[in-house]
């Protein structure tokens, strides 16, 4: 596989979801970009047994997409918040859940995620080219070091 797939080695995908894990971490980054804090918020809002919670953030924690901070009115007491890098998943989230619902629910999620200025509702996540363009899976090329590839998708279904 390595030999059709040079890159797969150098790729950021796999890495990405081995940072990310599984469903309760993108729940768990979820609440945390919502604004959960605290590990009782995180199980009550999540309805996720203890134990899991628990190695779900600590995880987090290690790779660092959050951080675990003492509160400062009580010592005794956590903060869970996200790092610079957690605060840059945000548009993967977003991108997920408009993909979810679209494709899996079919109907908006609730709340709508808005912007703060005027309350409207955000657009669709796209992928824009460097100068702002949005662009289709059919303009897309995979560059490597001896080449262009198109990427799949229309193109290659079409063949």
């Amino acid at each position: 596989m390595l030999d059709e797939f040079p890159c797969a080695l150098t790729c950021g995908l796999p890495s990405a979801l081995e940072a990310m894990g599984e469903k309760w971490s993108f729940l768990i980054l979820r609440g945390a970009l919502a604004g959960t804090r605290h590990f009782e918020d995180f199980q009550s809002t999540l309805g996720i047994a203890r134990n899991i919670l628990a190695n779900r953030l600590a995880r987090l924690v290690e790779k660092g997409i959050m951080v675990r901070e003492p509160m400062s009115c009580d010592r005794r007491k956590v903060e869970y918040r996200l790092t610079e890098k957690g605060n840059e998943l945000a548009p993967v989230m977003i991108a997920l859940r408009q993909w979810g619902e679209k494709w899996e629910c079919g109907v908006p999620s609730v709340p709508t995620l808005a912007d703060r200025r005027d309350g409207q509702p955000i657009q669709q996540i796209r992928i824009l080219s460097h100068d702002g363009r949005a662009l289709g899976l059919c303009d897309l090329v995979w560059i490597y070091p001896d080449e262009i590839a198109p990427v799949g998708g229309v193109e290659e279904i079409a063949a």
